[in-house]
């Protein structure tokens, strides 16, 4: 499937992403994210491996859609960790009430 990013056209298939992403390591995700295979890669380390392109050379937008249109499964935002509790929000969860009550 013709894609275009960074303004130039490139001619990708879903095969070829995959071999093209097989044995690299993900970097750590801080934006935007697309599953190949079992892993998450950023999308501009996917752009940069697949185009042979400089990172700031295209948008992870742009790179995002052609994964997208090429039928993987791409995330913009980053999963933030779930917030820890404070001692008195656990145990107002432990009582069955909220903290803002008290």
């Amino acid at each position: 499937m013709r894609v275009v990013i960074a303004r130039f056209p490139f001619d990708l298939t879903k095969d070829g992403v995959i071999a093209s992403m097989k044995g690299i390591k993900p970097e750590p995700i801080t934006a935007g994210s697309v599953l190949i295979g079992r892993r998450h890669y950023p999308l501009k380390q996917v752009g940069a491996v697949v185009t042979r392109q400089d990172r700031r050379d295209f948008s992870a937008g742009e790179v995002s859609r052609a994964m997208t249109r090429l039928g993987f499964t791409c995330r913009d935002e980053v999963e933030a960790p779930p917030q820890a509790l404070t001692p008195l929000q656990e145990a107002s969860a432990a009582l069955g009430t909220t903290s803002e009550s008290l």
